[in-house]
C-alpha cells in the first residue's frame, strides 16, 4: 500500500486533465479538490471518489467499497468509494469517472450556494436576517447589490441604536469574512463614514 502523500502525488498526475488538483487534510485523511470543489479523498494510501447519481450504477456493478470513518467510536460509511487496482490501472476510465464525480460535486455545491440565506453568511444570524427583511432586503444578492452602507442606513432608520459593529458585520457578510478580518483600510473608511452619518442623525 502506498503512503497517502505518494497516492496524492500520483493522483494529481493521473487526473491533471481535470484541472489543478489541490489537497488538504480532512476526514482524518486528505481531500482532493478542483477550484475548491471536493471530489475525492485519500485515506491510508487509498483513493476514494465522491459518489454522485451518474456514477452510482458503476459503483454498484463494481461493488466499490465505501470509505468508513469512526465518529465517537461508531463506524460511519461516507459517500466516497475506493478506487481498486483495476480502476487505478485504467487511466482513461479513472479520468472519465473522476470527471463525473467532480461535475456532480460542482452541481451539489452550486445548489447549496443558491439555497443559502442571509443568516448563513459570516456575522449574520436569524435576528439580523429578520431585521433586514423588515427593510425589504430578503436575499443575499439583494444585500450585495445594496451594499453595507445602504443596508445600514435602512436598518438605522428603524433602529437608532444600531452602531458601527452592525456596519462592519454587514461589510464582512458581503465579502465573506468575519468583520474582524476586514482589511484595516476598509474598517477605517467605514468607521469614518459611520461617525459622519451618526452625527447627522443627532442634528
Amino acid at each position: 500500500m502506498k503512503s497517502s502523500k505518494d497516492r496524492i502525488e500520483a493522483t494529481k498526475q493521473r487526473l491533471a486533465a481535470l484541472g489543478c488538483v489541490e489537497s488538504r487534510t480532512q476526514f482524518g485523511g486528505y481531500c482532493l479538490s478542483v477550484e475548491k470543489t471536493v471530489f475525492a479523498v485519500v485515506a491510508e494510501g487509498e483513493l476514494y471518489l465522491r459518489a454522485c447519481e451518474q456514477v452510482q450504477p458503476y459503483i454498484a456493478e463494481r461493488k466499490m467499497v465505501p470509505l468508513s470513518m469512526h465518529k465517537r467510536g461508531v463506524p460511519v460509511e461516507m459517500n466516497y468509494y475506493r478506487v481498486d487496482n483495476a480502476l487505478w490501472s485504467d487511466s482513461d476510465q479513472l479520468v472519465a469517472l473522476s470527471s463525473l464525480c467532480l461535475k456532480g460535486a460542482q452541481r451539489q455545491r452550486e445548489a447549496r450556494i443558491s439555497n443559502r440565506r442571509i443568516k448563513d453568511l459570516p456575522n449574520m444570524g436569524f435576528r439580523m436576517e429578520m431585521l433586514l427583511r423588515q427593510v425589504g432586503i430578503y436575499t443575499i444578492n439583494h444585500l450585495r447589490q445594496q451594499g453595507a452602507k445602504q443596508c445600514w442606513l435602512k436598518l438605522r432608520a428603524c433602529n437608532k441604536n444600531l452602531g458601527l459593529a452592525a456596519l462592519l458585520a454587514l461589510e464582512g457578510a458581503i465579502v465573506g469574512r468575519h468583520y474582524e478580518a476586514l482589511p484595516r483600510a476598509v474598517k477605517e473608511e467605514l468607521r469614518i463614514w459611520f461617525y459622519l452619518n451618526a452625527q447627522r442623525d443627532r442634528r
